[in-house]
C-alpha cells in the first residue's frame, strides 16, 4: 500500500482520472490519503480523514512512508487559521495554502510556517461564530474553500475548524449524531438535513439562534428555518424541505 499527502494549496479530487471529469471534492495543503491504484498520470487515493475517495493527478501529491502516515493521522489538531497563508521551502519559494490545511506535515515536507494555528478543540458555542468565515463563499461543487465550497464541504471544515470530524457528503453526515425530535430542541451548532422527492438527503445547514440557518445555496447564505425548511426570504419561497435535525456535539 503506498500513501501520499498533499503538497499544494487547493487540489481538485476527481470522479474519473480525467482533467475534464467532475470535481467530487479537494484536497487542501496537509491532506493525508492512501493511494489505492496509480497510473500513469493519475492514482485513486482514499483520504485518511473521511474516507472519501477519488481521482488525484500524480503531479499534485507527494508520496509518503507507512510509518509517515501512521504518525500524521494520530497527531494533534494542528490547522492553519487565516483565510489564506503561505508556506515556504528551503529556497524561500511561498506556496499559498487556504484555511483549515494540515500542518502536521511541514517537517516531511521540509516546509516552513509562521502564520496562525488551530491547535485546540474549540467549545459548541463558537460553531456558528466559525461558521462566518465562509459567509458569501461562492457555491462550488465538491469545493472546501471560502474561494468555493458546496454545502457539505461548508459543515464539514467549520466543524474541522472547531476540531470535530464530520463525514464529506451530506448524506453520510446524516448518519453521524443524535436525531432531534423539533427545531425547538436545537441549539447552534446543530445540523439541519434536507431530502429531494425520492427521499435523499441533498442539503444540509448549520442551525444558528432564533430559527436562522447558514448554508451554502448559491453562495454560503443565511435564511429562516421552520418545520417546512429553508425559507429564502430573497425568493419568498420555500428551496429546501427539512427531513431531519442530528445533534452532533
Amino acid at each position: 500500500m503506498q500513501y501520499g499527502i498533499c503538497n499544494l494549496g487547493i487540489v481538485p479530487i476527481r470522479l474519473e482520472p480525467s482533467d475534464t471529469s467532475e470535481m467530487v471534492t479537494q484536497a487542501l495543503y496537509g491532506d493525508q490519503f492512501k493511494v489505492l491504484e496509480q497510473r500513469k498520470k493519475w492514482s485513486r487515493i482514499r483520504f485518511a480523514y473521511d474516507r472519501y475517495e477519488g481521482w488525484i493527478d500524480n503531479k499534485q501529491y507527494k508520496e509518503i512512508e507507512d510509518s509517515d502516515y501512521k504518525d500524521l493521522i494520530n497527531a494533534n489538531i494542528n490547522l492553519s487559521r487565516d483565510l489564506i497563508e503561505y508556506v515556504s521551502d528551503d529556497v524561500s519559494n511561498l506556496y499559498p495554502i487556504p484555511v483549515g490545511s494540515d500542518l502536521n506535515g511541514l517537517q516531511l515536507m521540509k516546509h516552513g510556517f509562521d502564520g496562525n494555528r488551530i491547535v485546540s478543540q474549540h467549545p459548541k458555542s463558537e460553531i456558528v461564530k466559525t461558521s462566518f468565515l465562509y459567509l458569501n463563499a461562492p457555491y462550488l461543487w465538491g469545493g472546501k474553500t471560502p474561494f468555493g465550497i458546496d454545502c457539505s464541504g461548508f459543515t464539514q471544515m467549520v466543524y474541522k475548524l472547531s476540531g470535530y470530524k464530520l463525514l464529506r457528503d451530506a448524506s453520510q453526515q446524516a448518519t453521524q449524531g443524535v436525531p432531534l425530535s423539533f427545531i425547538e430542541e436545537s441549539e447552534p451548532g446543530d445540523l439541519a438535513f434536507f431530502d429531494n422527492n425520492e427521499g435523499n438527503i441533498i442539503h444540509v445547514g448549520i442551525i444558528m439562534e432564533d430559527n436562522y440557518i447558514i448554508h451554502a445555496h448559491g453562495k454560503v447564505r443565511i435564511d429562516r428555518l421552520d418545520h417546512s425548511g429553508i425559507y429564502n426570504t430573497d425568493k419568498n419561497m420555500h428551496t429546501h424541505r427539512l427531513r431531519v435535525i442530528k445533534k452532533i456535539v
